[in-house]
């Protein structure tokens, strides 16, 4: 592991914020999980616009301007060193007074880590993933909008924590009135025939990167694919069901709540996972 923190490149062990940071105290800050295939970062401009407009929407003025976020992303990568890898961009208010107001916070912090890319295992995504219906609900949009992504991940944490207790792979999250949000860190598709759907972000869904390459490619692929709200049954009924997001990728999902999706992961989350490889090649940032 690299990170990027204080105007250099040190080992994981080196890096150090202080106690203070806000960021730690109080979630306060946001970031951007960024994924780098064959030396290539995918889609990194836009990762980048959505860290600009995360930290517009808590008003946290971030401390450098986007060129030079790009070349610390870049930066970092090259002395991690791997052709694949998981790049985390965090900005946080930066140290303040023990109490809850941003305006103690003088300084926002910015730091950078490029570690190796934990996927699911071969055999994992050749059979399927198992997804629960958790009893964790994602908080409504007047409360923590989905689009933001914060430091606060409290609610993903415990929703995914009660999945593994209950022996699944992922959890699946509703919102209050008891539809399809999300997985706990990803997207969900449902392919129903030749229509693709996956929740709008008015449904509690992160506006994920993956997400849009998917909805992106999906005419190629001779799919009808968008935005719909989408219940648990609706998963169900489909004839496959997948997740999508910048850490694991594209990911199958065999079952829910112990009962089959489909006959198992089938031909289209293949031609969409080989797709989607083929995207990395050409819509990414050399470094």
């Amino acid at each position: 592991m690299k990170v990027w923190i204080d105007g250099r490149v040190v080992d994981g062990g080196e890096a150090h914020i202080p106690v203070t940071d806000h960021g730690l105290l109080y979630g306060d800050g946001v970031f951007e999980g960024i994924r780098a295939y064959g030396r290539r970062v995918f889609r990194l401009d836009d990762h980048l616009a959505r860290l600009a407009l995360s930290a517009r929407a808590i008003a946290l003025a971030l401390p450098f301007p986007e060129p030079r976020l790009r070349e610390i992303v870049l930066e970092t990568l090259r002395a991690f060193g791997h052709d694949d890898a998981y790049v985390r961009l965090v900005a946080t208010r930066g140290e303040g007074a023990l109490g809850v107001d941003p305006s103690t916070c003088p300084t926002p912090r910015i730091f950078c880590i490029a570690a190796e890319a934990r996927i699911y295992p071969a055999e994992k995504l050749a059979a399927g993933i198992d997804l629960v219906t958790v009893s964790w609900r994602r908080p409504a949009l007047d409360a923590v909008d989905p689009r933001v992504k914060s430091l606060n991940y409290l609610n993903n944490a415990m929703a995914k924590l009660e999945a593994r207790h209950r022996g699944a792979d992922e959890a699946l999250l509703l919102n209050a009135a008891g539809c399809v949000a999300e997985a706990s860190v990803a997207n969900v598709f449902a392919l129903r025939g030749h229509e693709l759907s996956t929740p709008p972000p008015t449904d509690g869904s992160l506006e994920g990167i993956v997400r849009r390459s998917v909805l992106e490619l999906a005419p190629r692929l001779r799919l009808l694919a968008g935005e719909r709200t989408l219940s648990r049954v609706d998963l169900l009924a489909a004839d496959e069901v997948f997740l999508t997001g910048t850490g694991a990728g594209i990911v199958p999902v065999r079952s829910l709540d112990g009962q089959a999706i489909g006959s198992g992961p089938g031909p289209v989350v293949a031609r969409v996972r080989v797709a989607f490889a083929e995207l990395t090649k050409t819509l990414g940032v050399p470094f």
